[in-house]
């Protein structure tokens, strides 16, 4: 009997251990940032503004093919109208009709003139109740073609802009991915600082108890003085209020993390430190050549420059001379039937040319081509010292980074060296060779080295994932990063 309560305990404590640690998530370095580019309220963030560039992009395509549109405008009119007669009188006369109309429209813009091609076909049929009398009307072919002579041609302009807006949104949602991997490794090791912290509280005050107990004793034989028993109680008492900060503070990184990486609130983190950093450099002048090819601020500047050069012929166009021409030919006839309305076909010809040219407009559209053009030379000002400023971004980047690696080994050797002096400086108070001032700075560089140690790594995935964001370039593997476009 005894041993069947045994193994129903031992079974009970192992379910309740394995539920406790399905709900911890283990999480490297590595894992944080997939689960972070694939779930993250970031990444969903970048996916939807990189779906948002995509589709006004080829929306932008249809533009320059051809679009077809089949219309209809049924009526039935039964009122007083008023008609004008065919002496000029006009009379008010009781209107008894249907109408109704069908027509077939392909259009075609032309970029290179900023005109449209059209080619129709129409029915139309009017219904006279009060004389019972149905009238049709056909145009079975029309072709036409309109535009503005000497107007702001936007189908030109976009072909200019358009492909490199499109080019900018696909780096960018490059670039956001490996910022959001950099922004992980900013998460992640706030986390692995903050456990850190809470592990180096618990150890400082599980020594700190045991020197004051210690100390009691020694006390109370009198091989020490009282300011030193109280120093040890001070503390013991200081290492305690660390445990209880380093807890609240440990949660509060834990909710951010979570939140960033799209996790429920109740699930447990347990954090797998990387041992090693990759050992390489990066060359300057291919991390400059391939940011200048892959990064949206290249992409970025071409395009307000552009922009700025499209609102400029804008304002020109709007000041000058404008004409609007339209031409049109085709066939066309009227009938009582439908097969009549087709026989014997008509030709119809039309052309219009409008012009308008302003007289007296006080300097206003003068005004307008003003600032158009010292917007244009603020922008390419502000061009070109954003590409002098990305240039030296990048330098400085690669700088810091081909320094970094070194200082991670240095700092986990500090990291070593503090920790074996620690436990001399403790060994030597214990046995009565050094004093509470010593331990108390071993203790200082111990937490201050394993601060240092986490610092340096964090510095050092921040930069490299940062270098990989403004190069789209995996420089470990010497291998360009794929690409991971959401359509």
């Amino acid at each position: 009997m005894k041993r069947t309560i045994c193994m129903i305990v031992a079974f009970a404590a192992w379910g309740s251990m394995a539920g406790a640690e399905a709900d911890t998530l283990v999480l490297g370095l590595q894992d944080a940032i997939r689960l972070a580019q694939s779930q993250s309220p970031s990444v969903q963030s970048a996916r939807n503004t990189f779906l948002a560039a995509y589709w006004s992009y080829r929306s932008y395509q249809a533009n320059y093919l051809p679009s077809v549109t089949l219309s209809s405008a049924p009526y039935i009119n039964r009122q007083m109208n008023k008609i004008t007669q065919s002496d000029g009188t006009a009379m008010f006369i009781q209107q008894d009709q249907f109408g109704a109309d069908l027509s077939l429209c392909v259009n075609q813009n032309i970029s290179w003139t900023g005109g449209s091609l059209f080619l129709k076909s129409s029915l139309s049929r009017i219904d006279e109740f009060q004389k019972n009398t149905t009238a049709y009307s056909s145009r079975p072919l029309v072709v036409g073609y309109e535009q503005n002579l000497f107007g702001y041609n936007s189908l030109k302009w976009d072909r200019r802009i358009e492909p490199i807006r499109y080019r900018e949104a696909k780096k960018q949602y490059a670039e956001t991915l490996e910022v959001i991997s950099a922004t992980t490794c900013n998460y992640f090791f706030s986390l692995a600082a903050a456990q850190t912290e809470l592990e180096m509280a618990r150890q400082n005050f599980a020594s700190a108890d045991t020197l004051y107990s210690m100390a009691q004793g020694r006390y109370r034989i009198g091989t020490i003085t009282e300011n030193e028993m109280l120093q040890l109680e001070i503390n013991r008492l200081n290492e305690e209020t660390n445990v209880m900060d380093a807890e609240i503070n440990l949660k509060e990184v834990e909710q951010g993390v979570r939140s960033f990486l799209g996790l429920d609130q109740t699930v447990g983190l347990r954090l797998v430190m990387p041992d090693s950093v990759p050992q390489f450099e990066v060359p300057l002048a291919s991390a400059l050549e391939l940011a200048l090819q892959n990064n949206p601020d290249p992409e970025y500047y071409r395009r307000i420059v552009k922009e700025s050069e499209s609102y400029l012929s804008n304002a020109k166009a709007s000041n000058g001379l404008r004409a609007d021409l339209y031409v049109q030919f085709g066939l066309s006839q009227t009938g009582r039937d439908i097969s009549s309305s087709y026989n014997h076909l008509m030709h119809q010809e039309y052309a219009s040319v409008s012009l308008s040219l302003p007289i007296l407009d006080w300097g206003r559209g003068r005004g307008k081509v003003r600032v158009a053009k010292s917007q244009l030379a603020l922008t390419q000002t502000q061009a070109e010292q954003g590409m002098n400023d990305f240039s030296q971004n990048v330098e400085k980047l690669v700088m810091q980074f081909n320094m970094q690696a070194r200082r991670v080994h240095i700092a986990a050797l500090t990291d070593k060296r503090a920790e074996q002096r620690h436990a001399v400086a403790r060994r030597l108070y214990v046995l009565g060779r050094s004093s509470i001032l010593d331990l108390n700075a071993a203790v200082s560089e111990k937490n201050a080295a394993r601060r240092g140690r986490i610092s340096t790594l964090r510095t050092y995935w921040s930069l490299y994932y940062t270098l990989r964001s403004m190069t789209a370039y995996d420089f470990e593997h010497n291998t360009p990063l794929a690409e991971q476009l959401p359509i």
